[in-house]
């Protein structure tokens, strides 16, 4: 994305000088208590052991009082905080991942306790302790390390709570437009929130009467202005089809009126965006195809996970199926277990295994209540089934009839995170762009159920998955099993 002219609203740059001066002081203090603390574990405390046979035989020629090391902080101080400015930590987004922060500290203390070393030892090399520099130098990255690492923990926590996030509305409805929108809405983490989208060309999949969760069109471009202020927009980013480049200055001077920051992504050539993957050479951009991400040693590892887990939760998995089974017998005729066909990894079917939550002649009178539908795309689903017994509505909102999936697990026709596991007649129905999903195993959960369940139209659940195939990372795996705790213990989207 191509970074524009700052023009940041006053009340917004004022925070964030606030928080950079805030995160100034922090690390000052944090890096003169690192000084201290080396002192007192030089000179002060009294180390048992080897500890303290390491201790006295650092080489000292007489004791040195407190107050002879405060030039050493203040010299500290100085050439750490000259380090991060020239190494951009306080310029660094909101959302910088904890390396970057990692990075950027240990790089900047090791430079500067270089420089310390030199400095000192050069003026007085026998009367400061190198003992107490060196602690000094250890402390600055523990401690600082650890006020990133809260910090991190912290803004993300709030973010996952939809406190803080910046709110971007994107202009333009193509499908660089939905891949952005895809990618704020599968990581709420990062601290974005999607408002919507605002477009005078709106693609055909929008006109199925389905309204969507997440991709909220907002109306045409010529309402930029009112939006912008309506909904208290912090970021707009352009993402016009190619074809449309000439409302860009108009868009741009919506934005500059209401001192909104933009960014401007490009259509190169109307490329399908879902599948391209941008890198650089020597300052050129060099465009290809992104790969599956879950391919040689990421299958060996997500496999290796799966199983891992399967097989840890598997004895409460067992105790809670034998009460569901019985719970299923005494509410209503049939069997315990439904079996179904699915579509698997590259189209291979399997028989998916769920505890039983409708009638046993539900499938049968499907066609019957077709016209209640309220799902779009192929998908099928009804808000109050009528077919589903007492437990199974109970297991449905819990998520509790999927349990038996962990054997679907276990035979690797399945994996705990993955794609919503398709039937044979959805699938039949798919646009092309759509079998990218089947490109992973499905899952027991995924983005789509963290991000809304049933309550994701199919077009948006679609472009999620396809997200989760090609951004896969064990990461992102261990998160979205996080979120989905609490989205199944609140029933979100359930039904």
């Amino acid at each position: 994305m191509t970074n524009t002219t700052p023009l940041r609203n006053p009340k917004k740059r004022l925070f964030d000088e606030a928080t950079w001066f805030a995160t100034f002081l922090v690390d000052s203090f944090v890096i003169l208590t690192s000084v201290a603390m080396a002192y007192a574990v030089r000179y002060l405390v009294v180390w048992p052991g080897w500890v303290g046979d390491f201790v006295r035989a650092v080489p000292t020629e007489f004791y040195v009082q407190w107050n002879a090391f405060i030039p050493i902080g203040i010299l500290l101080l100085l050439l750490i905080q000259v380090q991060f400015t020239v190494r951009g930590m306080y310029r660094l987004p909101a959302n910088a991942g904890l390396n970057a922060h990692l990075s950027i500290i240990f790089n900047s203390t090791t430079t500067a306790a270089a420089l310390l070393v030199v400095v000192v030892f050069s003026y007085r090399p026998l009367y400061y302790s190198r003992l107490v520099i060196a602690l000094a130098f250890a402390f600055v990255i523990l401690l600082l390390s650890l006020v990133r690492v809260g910090l991190v923990l912290v803004r993300r926590l709030r973010w996952s709570r939809g406190i803080g996030r910046e709110r971007y509305l994107i202009v333009g409805g193509g499908d660089i437009s939905r891949t952005l929108m895809t990618g704020i809405v599968a990581r709420p983490h990062l601290g974005y929130a999607l408002v919507g989208y605002v477009a005078n060309r709106v693609d055909e999949y929008d006109n199925d009467g389905a309204q969507p969760l997440h991709f909220h069109y907002l109306g045409g471009v010529e309402k930029l202005r009112d939006l912008l202020a309506t909904y208290a927009v912090d970021q707009v980013i352009i993402a016009l089809p190619f074809n449309e480049q000439h409302l860009l200055p108009g868009v741009v001077e919506a934005c500059r009126q209401t001192r909104v920051d933009f960014r401007l992504v490009p259509d190169l050539l109307e490329l399908s965006f879902d599948r391209v993957d941008i890198g650089e050479f020597d300052g050129l951009p060099l465009i290809g195809l992104r790969e599956v991400s879950i391919q040689g040693i990421n299958l060996v590892l997500k496999r290796v996970t799966d199983i891992s887990f399967t097989l840890l939760v598997s004895p409460f998995v067992l105790a809670a199926s034998a009460l569901i089974a019985i719970a299923i017998k005494l509410d209503s005729p049939g069997p315990i277990m439904f079996t179904q066909e699915r579509v698997g990894t590259n189209g291979r079917r399997f028989t998916m295994y769920k505890f039983r939550t409708m009638v046993v002649n539900a499938e049968q009178i499907k066609a019957e209540l077709s016209q209640q539908n309220e799902a779009d795309g192929p998908i099928f689903k009804i808000r109050h089934d009528p077919r589903h017994t007492r437990v199974g509505r109970l297991l449905r909102r819990t998520s509790l009839d999927e349990l038996p999936q962990l054997w679907n697990i276990l035979r690797g026709e399945m994996s705990w995170v993955g794609p919503r596991p398709a039937t044979p007649s959805e699938v039949s129905q798919y646009a092309p762009w759509h079998l990218r999903r089947l490109e992973a195993k499905p899952g027991l959960t995924g983005l789509w159920q963290v991000s809304g369940r049933s309550d994701t139209t199919f077009e948006e659940m679609v472009r999620l998955d396809i997200y989760y195939v090609e951004h896969w990372s064990l990461l992102m795996d261990l998160r979205i099993v996080l979120q989905t705790i609490p989205t199944v213990l609140l029933g979100r989207g359930a039904y």
